[in-house]
């Protein structure tokens, strides 16, 4: 049971960084172009927009890899996990081989 869990978690972190990845750059190059829009119109804003964006960017970025950390960890934890159970089956199995020999 623990084994789904951590893999519908993983799926989930998985998903939501790809739909902040898609999100984020969709609003990365709207701001953009609006942004270079005001500039070459002359207004201060334009430059106040860029500084917005870049923030932006380097803010969703660091949401869009801590889902992608958070998604590998759940995947490694769920193969160590089956590792382990396979590793305590085999022992307990051939522990109770052993008695028989004895």
């Amino acid at each position: 049971m623990l084994d789904d869990e951590l893999g519908a978690l993983g799926s989930l972190a998985y998903g939501l960084r790809e739909r902040l990845r898609r999100d984020a750059d969709h609003a990365r190059a709207g701001s953009f172009a609006a942004a270079t829009g005001l500039f070459n119109g002359g207004l201060d804003l334009g430059a106040a927009l860029t500084q917005l964006s870049e923030a932006w960017n380097t803010q969703s970025r660091t949401l869009v890899d801590a889902c992608g950390h958070i998604s590998n960890h759940l995947d490694f934890t769920q193969a160590q996990h089956a590792k382990d159970d396979g590793k305590v089956a085999t022992e307990v199995s051939t522990s109770r081989i052993t008695e028989y020999y004895r």
